[in-house]
């Protein structure tokens, strides 16, 4: 019954040009795949060049040591997969080294290196901590004396006034050159124990969000000319079509993501104030206004944490996973069916504000009864609207239908607030949801299709859904580390936030087009086997760490390797 609606609706034309790019890439990874030897063999002569043209800088000392770490886990080194350390790190050069130093130890949660040892300094046992540590403790004979302050948060928790990261990018930008190769500095200095330090510690100012909530405290990251600095957006009605929607469809192709750098950026996406917990209220806010280090798993594009790849991606945990060994089946053994299931996180699900929640509007829009009674009335639902059915060629009937066959999501638990354990239920939410029994990742991987969402922050599934070989369907406004390694649309599929292209994304699939589903899924996984292993967690760690002891050293502006340049 699907594919031969589906078949009459066009949506092969409409979706032409956001898939035509498939061959094309399929090539370069073809290319990639057989050529992967060779490339690595042709930068072990010129991948220092690429740095300083890339940098313009030369690489920090231990780089060649780290090239060779690299090439013996068998990595494929593009210098653009490391743009995010840059893109983090550039601001500290506008800071003292030594106000660095005194920052980064006076952060209770931190992971330490002296003499080539790896330490934790935590206040209390913290979550995700001992997986950080297990990681840098692969390293820690590679690596110099560094304070690397860690934030055990879900949520981030600096955020610079975009007017003061512009001045420091700036700054560092006019003293970036390279050093006469006479004049470098090839050893790091040496750091005392931090308990031996005399400086006052520093106060980074964390504090909680005022009268304007959290959302006031994330728009000071923003341009002065952007949307989310100009605007304000107290509450969505789902029962009227509110710009907010239109925004979405200015920026798709055809309803479809186009750009997934700005999708997900607040900046541009004012709307999202409203329409997710991360601004709505968030479960913990202790968030600066001051540039200090601090490492994280993710961040929001405002933000101004040091990424580091997430502890659960390290951690051999298979509720992340379903297994380091086990990915799932062949794609013709799998169910045709979109399947999720979470707990109702985001942040402080309130009576007054859960309607804004994301994870709760997804469910909405999962359920064909939900959905029928919207087509019925207005086009809306208490949480959501119904997108416009003629940009995807759909009409009414055919999105319950679908939903009814092919979708198998729900909540595993409310948590409401406020949480009353006795009645783990939610009076204001009883008439919507039901808990439904949970699904391990590997019964996940029987179906074709895995919905990503947001909970309080990035979703720890990402990678177990890439190294699969089901189709990850990715929606969240949060950065991690692998951003630049990832292609929508060749490596997995990109979902709005509004979510208000899902019904073209499962129709189109369902619909016929199984064969470029399958073509994404395992061109998915059979990348994300070269560039996010645990490996590339380590190679991308030790290069960040690398950079970092550089920036935080006070002899940092002669600091490089240049023995290719001396023995040239």
């Amino acid at each position: 019954m699907v594919g031969s609606m589906i078949a009459r609706s066009g949506l092969r034309l409409r979706l032409l040009a956001v898939f035509s790019c498939l061959a094309f890439c399929a090539l370069v990874y073809q290319f990639l795949n057989l050529q992967s030897t060779s490339i690595i063999s042709e930068q072990t002569f010129f991948v220092q060049k690429r740095y300083r043209a890339r940098r313009g800088r030369h690489p920090p000392p231990g780089f060649a040591e780290w090239f060779e770490f690299a090439k013996s886990k068998n990595a494929l080194v593009l210098e653009e997969f490391f743009d995010q350390i840059y893109h983090d790190l550039t601001p500290f050069w506008a800071l003292d080294p030594q106000e660095l130093r005194r920052q980064a130890r006076s952060i209770s949660t931190r992971i330490v290196v002296r003499g080539h040892v790896a330490k934790m300094v935590t206040d209390q046992p913290r979550s995700w901590m001992d997986s950080w540590m297990e990681l840098v403790q692969t390293l820690e004979t590679r690596l110099p004396d560094i304070d690397m302050p860690i934030n055990v948060m879900d949520e981030s928790r600096v955020i610079v006034p975009f007017e003061t990261i512009s001045e420091y990018v700036e700054k560092e930008r006019s003293t970036r050159h390279i050093t006469n190769p006479k004049s470098a500095v090839s050893e790091y200095m040496t750091l005392p124990d931090s308990d031996e330090e005399e400086t006052p510690p520093f106060d980074p100012g964390f504090s909680r969000p005022g009268e304007g909530g959290y959302w006031e405290m994330a728009r000071a990251g923003c341009p002065p000319r952007s949307p989310a600095r100009n605007s304000h957006v107290e509450h969505i009605n789902f029962s009227s079509v509110p710009w907010e929607f239109e925004n979405f469809d200015r920026m798709s192709y055809h309803g479809y993501v186009m750009n997934y750098t700005l999708a997900k950026d607040p900046c541009v996406r004012p709307e999202l104030q409203a329409l997710h917990g991360t601004f709505l209220e968030p479960i913990s806010v202790s968030t600066s206004q001051k540039l200090l280090p601090l490492f994280g798993g993710s961040k929001l594009p405002v933000n101004n944490e040091i990424l580091l790849p997430p502890a659960m991606y390290w951690a051999k945990i298979e509720h992340y996973s379903g297994g380091e060994d086990y990915h799932g089946g062949s794609w013709g053994s799998k169910q045709d069916t979109v399947v999720w299931r979470g707990s109702a996180t985001g942040g402080r699900a309130r009576e007054s504000n859960w309607s804004g929640f994301q994870r709760h509007r997804f469910m909405s829009m999962m359920n064909a009864t939900s959905v029928r009674q919207a087509e019925e009335t207005d086009g809306s639902g208490i949480n959501f609207k119904l997108p416009d059915y003629d940009k995807y060629s759909l009409a009414k009937g055919i999105v319950p239908d679908i939903l009814e066959e092919h979708s198998d999501t729900g909540f595993v638990h409310l948590v409401c607030f406020p949480y009353i354990e006795a009645d783990p239920k939610c009076s204001y939410t009883d008439p919507y949801y039901e808990i439904m029994p949970g699904l391990s990742m590997k019964d996940m991987y029987k179906s074709k299709y895995l919905p990503d969402l947001d909970g309080n922050s990035f979703s720890g599934r990402f990678r177990g859904f890439m190294l699969s070989t089901s189709l990850p369907i990715k929606a969240t406004i949060y950065n991690e580390w692998h951003d630049s390694r990832l292609i929508p649309w060749v490596h997995f599929v990109p979902m709005d936030t509004t979510y208000l292209d899902i019904y073209g994304i499962m129709a189109y699939f369902l619909g016929g087009h199984d064969d470029v589903a399958r073509k994404i899924a395992l061109a998915g996984k059979a990348w994300s086997e070269k560039v996010l292993r645990r490996e590339d967690m380590q190679i991308y760690t030790y290069r960040l760490l690398l950079e970092y002891a550089r920036i935080c050293d006070d002899r940092r502006e002669w600091l490089g390797f240049v023995d290719d340049i001396r023995s040239s």
